[in-house]
C-alpha cells in the first residue's frame, strides 16, 4: 500500500551553517499523476523511479550500477539508494538508507561518492553522521569509480544496522540511536533521485539513458533477509517523460533519464 501524498516529506541536509532545501532526498513517494510531475516543495523540485515493497524485514540488499550523471546544479544532486523504513514512513517511522550520491555541495565535487544517512522517529540527520566505521577500506563519503556496479545491503544484528559494501560489513548505526525500537523494517525502497531547483530539471539520472532503453542504469539483485515475504519490487515513476523505468521485474529495473534538456 503507498503512502497519501500528506504523509511525504523531504529529508534535509544539514550542513555546517543550516538544513539547505535543495540538499533535500525523500524516501516515501507516490507516483505521479501527470507526465511531469516534479515533487516541489522548499523551494526544490524532486524526481524519483521507485522500486518498494511493504514487508518485515531484519535486512535487504541490491547490486546498484554506480553512474557518474551530469547536469547536476551546484545546489543539487543525483543519486541512487536503499533505504529500509519503519512503519510511519518519514512522517514518525525510523529509517536507514545507503547508497550513492553526485552531490557539490555535500562532497565539493561532481564525482558519486558512497553515502550513508538515518532519520529518528521522522527526523532527518545528515549525511554520513551517526556512523560507527569498522573498516579501513570502505568508508561513507568516499568517491566511488563510475561505471561499475556494487552490491549495498543492511542487516539488523544485535539490535545494529550494519551497512554492507560488497557483502562486507563496513560499519553501523548503534541500535542506541533509536533505542532499541527499530530492529525490523516493513518498507523497503531502492530508487533513483533528482534534486534541482525548477520543475524542469536538466540534471541526468543514473547515466542519462531512459530507463526503458538498454544501457540504462540499474538496480538489480534484491533480496530480503529474515522476511517470511519473497521479494517484490513494485516500481513507479514521478515525472516519466524525463525519467522512466524499464525490464521491471520482482528484484530488478531498470532507470534513468536525461531530464527535460
Amino acid at each position: 500500500m503507498l503512502l497519501s501524498r500528506r504523509t511525504i516529506r523531504p529529508r534535509p541536509r544539514t550542513t555546517a551553517a543550516a538544513l539547505t532545501a535543495a540538499t533535500i532526498a525523500a524516501t516515501i513517494l507516490l507516483p505521479a499523476t501527470t507526465a511531469h510531475a516534479a515533487q516541489c516543495w522548499f523551494g526544490a523540485c524532486f524526481s524519483y523511479v521507485t522500486g518498494r515493497q511493504q514487508t518485515t524485514t531484519a535486512g535487504a540488499a541490491v547490486t546498484m550500477y554506480v553512474a557518474d550523471p551530469t547536469g547536476v546544479p551546484a545546489n543539487g544532486h543525483s543519486l541512487q539508494e536503499l533505504s529500509l523504513q519503519s512503519t510511519g514512513g518519514t512522517v514518525s517511522g525510523n529509517t536507514v538508507e545507503i547508497g550513492w550520491t553526485v552531490d557539490p555541495q555535500v562532497n565539493g565535487d561532481y564525482l558519486p561518492h558512497l553515502f550513508v544517512f538515518h532519520w529518528i522517529n521522522g527526523q532527518p540527520t545528515s549525511y554520513n553522521t551517526g556512523f560507527v566505521p569498522t573498516s579501513s577500506t570502505v568508508r561513507p563519503g568516499m568517491a566511488l569509480p563510475p561505471g561499475g556496479s556494487v552490491r549495498l545491503a543492511w542487516w539488523n544484528s544485535n539490535g545494529n544496522w550494519w551497512a554492507y559494501y560488497d557483502n562486507t560489513p563496513i560499519g553501523y548505526f548503534p541500535g542506541s540511536t533509536w533505542s532499541g525500537t527499530f530492529t525490523t523494517a516493513q518498507i523497503v525502497s531502492a530508487f533513483g533521485e533528482v534534486a534541482a531547483d525548477s520543475q524542469t530539471s536538466c540534471t541526468q539520472m543514473g547515466d542519462g539513458l531512459y530507463g526503458s532503453q538498454a544501457g540504462s542504469s540499474s538496480i538489480s539483485d534484491y533480496q530480503l533477509y529474515g522476511s517470511s515475504d519473497q521479494p517484490r519490487f513494485t516500481v513507479s515513476a514521478t515525472d516519466p517523460s524525463y525519467y522512466n523505468y524499464g525490464a521491471a521485474s520482482a528484484t530488478s529495473f531498470r532507470l534513468g533519464g536525461p531530464g527535460a534538456c
